[in-house]
């Protein structure tokens, strides 16, 4: 058997992948390398080609693709090549290409990467192509391309090997770009209302905020342990305290938690706040974003989703979290006398709950068993317990409660708002008992001193806003579970 390149390590090879080593060693022997090729100037791609025939037809164009199919007739063959927007024909005939040439063309495998110079035509069957007069061999692939890459059975490899994925299923490709097209059409949104865009530190020393486990990691040069971000909240709130009355944030946070169809460790977070708002307005500005995303991508405010439609027009239900709760079951939790009374009634509805849950802990825990699954059409769950609700601005009717609401879509929790508590003394006391009960769970926490210092100086009335935006992308583009939006989902090795 002839040599082939390997390097020490290589695993264990297929024949196939040995043919192709071979061909390799074959072309380094002739004194040709594909990989030293730097460059293949394009002039225009697959979809401009097809969208502008009657314009280019005859025209010498240059294109560049992934070879995905070949059928070689003697001296003449068809292929199509796969390029960043679409496939396209080319005909590769041995009398305009060159002897050596087409005889090179005919050992060139399935996956590699070519380039195609030639004047664009229509076959006789009609399909639109190039007519190559010149072809180059720019990559050579040694792996072969799987015939069919999807299915259940397949579905752990594709998200392993998602450079494979979007090869073989265009669907997988046209995916992500949609879901580049919600991101930005989000931007536009909020660029248009006079928001400002701003980048907050990943790496931080203190834990506290959101009841998210961090992951933590160490800082080398200053001997420092330090977490990786469970939100950009407290950041983005000093710099309303500075002055910048609309900020926002699109960017990673990482949740050192439980992974499953709408949960990942690392995910996308869009966050806003707007000075001089309170949560009603939020409520409206959530209700415009999702319509306007909606219809830039996907062309309709109505959006089907796994059998469903979903209405995501304004305006959309609103109803109190307590009220929600009663309606479902009929516990009201106003009668409840004490936090005592109420951590019984979880035990009569055997509903979990830690062992010094209060009354606002206990509510909640029955709008997760009641409510939450039930809320398919865009809903409004609004005024939290205090309890659960560290960072919002209690409501003056009711102190118990706070102008806090999260939105549900499809049976899942969109996205979480509240008017933003500014009274530093408040906010201390809350963090305070915030770390208290980190501390009674064996969980280190600790108030962050210089964010109670940035309200100290007086941050106006604010309305913040927090939206997983790989859930909306879901919802837009009728996917399942997170890791069909996420390129590179987080994978146990194997």
């Amino acid at each position: 058997m002839a040599d082939y390149p390997v390097t020490p390590g290589t695993p264990a090879l297929t024949e196939q992948e040995i043919i192709r080593r071979q061909k390799l060693q074959q072309l380094w022997d002739k004194g040709e390398n594909p990989y030293l090729i730097t460059h293949f100037p394009v002039t225009h791609r697959s979809a401009e080609i097809v969208a502008n025939f009657d314009a280019l037809e005859g025209q010498t164009v240059r294109i560049a693709g992934r070879m995905l199919s070949r059928r070689i007739m003697g001296k003449a063959s068809f292929a199509h090549m796969l390029d960043g927007e679409g496939d396209i024909q080319f005909y590769v005939r041995r009398d305009d290409v060159g002897e050596e040439p087409y005889a090179d063309f005919k050992q060139w495998d399935i996956g590699d990467i070519v380039g195609v110079e030639g004047a664009v035509f229509k076959t006789k069957t009609g399909e639109i192509s190039v007519h190559a007069a010149k072809i180059t061999l720019l990559t050579k692939s040694l792996k072969v391309l799987p015939e069919k890459f999807h299915g259940l059975v397949d579905t752990d490899l594709r998200y392993r090997q998602r450079y494979v994925d979007t090869i073989v299923n265009p669907e997988v490709r046209d995916l992500f770009i949609k879901r580049s097209k919600i991101i930005s059409a989000v931007r536009e949104f909020l660029d248009s209302r006079g928001f400002l865009e701003v980048d907050t530190p990943v790496l931080q020393t203190v834990e506290i905020g959101a009841a998210a486990r961090p992951f933590r990691t160490h800082h080398n040069a200053l001997d420092l342990d330090m977490l990786l971000r469970i939100e950009t909240e407290l950041y983005l709130k000093r710099l309303i305290v500075g002055g910048f009355e609309r900020v926002y944030e699109l960017g990673r946070v990482f949740r050192n938690e439980g992974m499953d169809a709408t949960h990942n460790p690392e995910y996308t977070s869009l966050e806003t706040y707007q000075a001089y708002v309170d949560y009603h307005e939020v409520m409206e500005m959530v209700e415009q974003m999702f319509e306007f995303v909606a219809i830039r991508a996907t062309g309709s405010s109505d959006v089907p989703y796994q059998g469903q439609v979903i209405h995501l027009a304004a305006p959309w239900k609103r109803i109190s979290m307590a009220d929600a709760v009663k309606e479902a079951c009929g516990v009201d939790w106003t009668q409840w006398q004490s936090d005592e009374e109420a951590r019984a009634e979880m035990d009569r509805r055997d509903i979990h709950v830690e062992k010094d849950a209060k009354r606002g802990d206990c509510l909640a825990a029955l709008f997760d068993e009641y409510v939450e699954h039930t809320l398919v059409q865009p809903t409004f769950i609004v005024d939290y317990p205090v309890e659960i609700s560290p960072l919002a601005k209690r409501k003056p009717e009711n102190p118990a409660l706070t102008e806090r609401f999260e939105f549900f879509i499809t049976g899942h929790e969109m996205g979480n708002a509240f008017s933003e508590l500014n009274d530093p003394i408040d906010q201390r006391r809350r963090f305070e008992e915030q770390v208290a009960q980190r501390a009674a769970q064996g969980i280190h926490a600790e108030i962050d001193e210089d964010f109670v210092t940035a309200l100290e100086y007086g941050m106006p009335p604010t309305g913040g806003l927090g939206i997983g935006v790989d859930r909306m992308v879901m919802l837009m583009t009728d996917s399942p579970t997170i890791r069909d939006v996420l390129l590179f989902p987080t994978m146990k090795p194997v």
